[in-house]
C-alpha cells in the first residue's frame, strides 16, 4: 500500500471500528488472560495481533511500517465482517463481544 490517499483512508478505517482507547485496549488485554492467581506482565497480554493493535494505537500516522498496514488491514476485515448493525452483539452474547474487543472494538460501545 504505497498511495498515501489509502494509507489515509486505512487509517480512518482503522480508527472507526477500533472504538476502545489504548487504556481500555491494554486492561481488556490484561483482564482476559488473566488467571485466577496469576495476571500477566502487561506488555504481554493479550494475543499477537491485540499487542499489535494496542501499539498503532500509540504511533502517528507517519510512524506506521508495512506490519502495522497489514495488521490494520485484518482489525479492518474481520471487525468489518464479524458487525452487523442491525444485529449488534448484547451483552449476553459475551464471546462474540470479547473476541471482538481483542481487537480494540467493543461493539455496546457508542
Amino acid at each position: 500500500m504505497s498511495d498515501a490517499l489509502e494509507r489515509d483512508a486505512l487509517w480512518d478505517d482503522f480508527h472507526r471500528v477500533v472504538n476502545m482507547t489504548s487504556a481500555e485496549l491494554a486492561a481488556w488485554l490484561r483482564v482476559s488472560d488473566a488467571a485466577e492467581t496469576t495476571e500477566p506482565l502487561p506488555d504481554r497480554a493479550g494475543g499477537e495481533t491485540g499487542q499489535h493493535v494496542l501499539a498503532i494505537l500509540q504511533k502517528r500516522r507517519t510512524d506506521l511500517t508495512a506490519d502495522d498496514l497489514r495488521v490494520m488491514e485484518e482489525v479492518v476485515d474481520t471487525v468489518t465482517a464479524q458487525t452487523d448493525p442491525e444485529n449488534e452483539p448484547v451483552a449476553e452474547d459475551a464471546p462474540r463481544r470479547h473476541r471482538l474487543m481483542t481487537l480494540g472494538h467493543d461493539p455496546l460501545k457508542p
